[in-house]
Formats: structure tokens, sequence, C-alpha cells
């Protein structure tokens, strides 16, 4: 098992390196409705989410990372680089989740903004991917916001934790299109309440 050493700073939120230890401040923020488009179950007590952080660990070209507020420390919620392929230059963004109270301010554009400056800046790949269950519109519309294109559908490609089989929307972004989706991001963010309010 491996952890990574990346952290990400910046309006107003830390992205750590994900650890077990985080369990007891991140998983009081999920429950079974949030959780219930992922495609592994819910982590349903403490241990549980330390073993599914020790998972991600274990996965190779997978980075976990515990979203926390930048002043206060408090846990936000969650988010990964997954499928990293250098030799390749791409890379998705997922497995991400929010507390309700962080969800549909500052917390998910800043974290994106972090991650994909990370991904074409230091990384420089060439293509970043995200995607979500096609029975996500809340998921959905949040990724084109993003400014990602909709690439497409693949059909019956996950199943959820429930037992149900569903489509898989992709989309992504590339590295010639970063420059614009940055200036979204960051104008999206001027925009927005300041860091200390939730979201």
């Amino acid at each position: 098992m491996t952890a990574h050493d990346i952290a990400l700073e910046g309006h107003g939120i830390r992205l750590s390196p994900a650890a077990a230890s985080d369990a007891a401040e991140a998983w009081p923020l999920t429950d079974p409705e949030l959780w219930s488009r992922m495609t592994s179950p819910w982590p349903d007590s403490v241990d549980a989410y330390a073993a599914h952080v020790e998972r991600q660990l274990a996965t190779p070209g997978l980075f976990a990372f515990t979203v926390r507020d930048a002043e206060t420390g408090v846990v936000r919620g969650s988010t990964t680089f997954y499928e990293y392929v250098p030799a390749q230059g791409r890379v998705e963004i997922g497995t991400t989740w929010y507390g309700r109270a962080f969800q549909g301010g500052r917390t998910n554009p800043a974290a994106k903004l972090l991650l994909l400056g990370h991904a074409f800046e230091t990384w420089g790949v060439n293509r970043v991917a995200l995607r979500c269950d096609a029975r996500n519109e809340r998921s959905a519309r949040a990724i084109e916001r993003l400014g990602a294109t909709r690439e497409g559908r693949l059909r019956r490609h996950r199943i959820a934790p429930d037992g149900s089989v569903s489509d898989t929307l992709y989309f992504s972004i590339l590295r010639e299109e970063w420059g614009g989706v940055r200036e979204g991001l960051e104008a999206r963010l001027a925009a927005s309440p300041s860091p200390g309010v939730a979201g």
C-alpha cells in the first residue's frame, strides 16, 4: 500500500492525501442517498469508511484526497484522480462526494480548479475525463458547468450498490481547452460567496 504526497491548496480549500485516520471526520458527512450513485456500497460506519480509504490507497493509478476548509481544517468531502496513465497523457477525476452543507457552492469548482491545474500544468496531460451515472442529473449538470464536453453514453456500463444497472455519461476537458475552462472556474469563484461561507 502506498500513499501519494500531492497536496493542493487555494480558493479556500485544501486537498490533502487521504488517510484512514480521516474517517472519523469524513464519515458523518455521508449517508446512503448521498452515496447512491457511486459504484461501491456506502461505508456504513467509521471503520467501513477507513477500509474504503485503505482500498483507495492500494489501487494503482489512484490518488485520493480529503477535501478540507483551508482555514479551519474542517472536512468537506473527498475526491480522486484515478486511471492515471502518464504514457498516454490521460487521467480521470471522480469518486467525488461532498457533505450536503458544501454542495452547490464554492467547494466543487475550487477543488476541480486545483485538480485540473495539477493535471494539465504539473503532469502535462492531454486529457482529463470525468464520468457519472446517467441517472445522476445533478452530477451531469455540475460536470458540464465546469466546462467539460459531453462525449457520449456507455450503455449498461455500471452496477450500482443496489444491484441496478445503468449507463455512464462521459465528459472530457482537453489540454487546449484548459485555458478557457480555468478562466470560467476562476470567474465562478470570484462571483461566489467568500471562502468562509459554507459551500
